[in-house]
């Protein structure tokens, strides 16, 4: 038991070191920091309870503040073991200070640890994600209409905009966000106060430490805030990084699937986000996305080192426990910042764009789609057609313009006679024939929600922009209760010393 205190106090100890040494005009936000904040929580809380009498309750504020003096001197230790920070505040005020501690152990102090870093850390995750979010709409709006092609089973399946392909990552994005943002609601609950895992006989007023640091309200069972709820709340935010991080991953895949072309539709320009090589002159290595490749691998890794590490171990053991920073939740927000970068560099050309589209047989679908909208032809009979037609044309290396009508008309008919039907023509002018086959055309003619048509784009573009500033207003609004409680922890703890 001796051996896992001292494992304990060591893993915190090594936390409050972390930050370096601290400089008076900017202390760092390190564990030694948020130990003295929660001292400070503890000292109104105890004074106000009755736990400790006034006159004790001034000479522990004025120990806190000796102790937070000392550590922000260049070069002191910062150290965030209770038990080394104690040796001081008895140093400063004696052992009745020590009535401070009073319903507390370090274990609800080491979960509190856990979850103030880890609320900072979801919203500034959220800022880098907002600017990358940001970026992708910037993207969406200078060529929102602009024809591309889009692919599955990778290979080239239809046209759609240039619009329409990024507000798909935004939505994407957006969604991550969400997570995050329902993530915060339940890492923002203060464990403080529930002692070593079942509380004490003091009467400690949980809620009254929560809100003096900030905190939506208590993790109300002690024996989950203590010995539980570290896990499953760090797992579900990393794995919600770990989330972003595919769908950054699956972006970064389509744009590096450019570079293997000798006229890329998208490409990044040259500067901080291009290497170049040592012997070929040529190259313009796409150096941004594989770095931005190797931080999403990171997120997507470290979520699950957690998770394999926090598997199987009873409640109570120290192996899942992280008393510092989240680095999965810093990578992914270095990830996004590295994304908005990447962004800002790329270019889309939309003439190649459409020249790629152009080059194959994706429009044909709507070429179907005409033929039953239009002239009451079974769906299957003018895929076939159009399936045939893409055999034909392939074979004699001819563009879907290029094809002379005259055979498109001879394709259909063997095809209409295929399902049963003799004597058989292709219903379809020649202008209307090659408008069906425009990419131009058929995304205009897309008239389902989320659609490639142009009005879909604007309207999603404008739902997007709505999102992220309401996701923004949520951080800002986020960041002011913790202020506004830093606030009301500063004046409750300086009255401790007044009169």
């Amino acid at each position: 038991m001796r051996l896992g205190i001292r494992m304990f106090g060591a893993a915190v100890i090594a936390v409050g070191l972390m930050a370096g040494p601290a400089r008076a005009d900017d202390p760092p936000r390190d564990a030694f920091y948020w130990l003295n904040e929660m001292n400070k929580a503890s000292a109104v809380m105890v004074m106000e309870t009755g736990i400790v009498p006034r006159p004790l309750g001034a000479r522990i504020a004025d120990s806190i503040r000796q102790v937070i003096e000392q550590g922000a001197r260049p070069g002191a230790q910062r150290s965030a073991d209770y038990l080394v920070v104690e040796r001081g505040l008895i140093a400063a005020g004696g052992p009745d200070v020590t009535r401070l501690h009073s319903g507390r152990s370090r274990q609800d102090i080491g979960a509190t640890y856990g979850v103030l870093f880890l609320r900072e850390d979801v919203l500034d995750l959220l800022d880098a994600l907002g600017a990358a979010r940001e970026a992708v709409l910037a993207m969406a709006a200078r060529n929102p209409d602009s024809i591309m092609p889009a692919y599955t089973w990778g290979v080239q399946a239809q046209p759609i905009s240039f619009g329409h392909y990024m507000l798909g990552y935004a939505a994407a994005l957006s969604r991550a966000a969400t997570r995050l943002r329902e993530g915060y609601a339940r890492v923002n609950l203060s464990p403080l106060g529930a002692a070593a895992l079942g509380t004490s006989s003091f009467p400690v007023d949980r809620p009254r430490l929560a809100a003096l640091l900030g905190f939506d309200g208590v993790l109300e069972n002690s024996l989950d805030a203590n010995q539980i709820s570290a896990m499953d709340i760090r797992a579900e935010l990393d794995n919600a990084a770990a989330t972003g991080a595919l769908t950054v991953g699956m972006l970064i895949a389509d744009i590096t699937q450019q570079y293997a072309q000798t006229r890329p539709w998208l490409i990044l320009t040259e500067g901080s986000e291009t290497g170049v090589s040592s012997i070929m002159p040529q190259k313009r290595n796409p150096s941004g996305l594989v770095f931005l490749r190797m931080l999403s691998s990171n997120v997507v890794s470290g979520a699950q080192m957690y998770a394999m590490r926090a598997h199987n171990v009873p409640s109570g053991m120290h192996d899942y426990k992280v008393f510092g920073p989240d680095a999965v939740l810093r990578d992914a927000a270095r990830m996004y910042q590295n994304l908005a970068g990447v962004l800002s560099a790329l270019r889309f050309d939309p003439e190649r764009a459409l020249a790629e589209v152009n080059d194959d047989y994706s429009t044909t679908t709507e070429l179907a789609d005409v033929l039953q909208r239009e002239a009451d032809v079974p769906f299957r009979i003018g895929h076939h057609f159009a399936s045939d037609l893409v055999t034909y044309g392939r074979r004699n290396r001819l563009r879907a313009s290029e094809i002379p009508f005259a055979e498109a008309q001879r394709i259909y008919a063997e095809a209409a006679r295929g399902f049963g039907q003799t004597d058989a023509r292709l219903p379809l002018t020649e202008e209307r024939f090659r408008e069906s086959l425009s990419a131009e055309g058929m995304v205009r003619a897309s008239r389902g929600l989320g659609g490639p048509q142009p009005s879909e784009v604007q309207r999603m573009l404008t739902v997007q922009r709505a999102a992220l500033e309401g996701d923004r207003a949520w951080i800002a609004a986020a960041r002011a209760r913790l202020q506004a409680a830093e606030r009301e922890r500063d004046a409750a703890f300086a009255r401790l010393s007044s009169p």
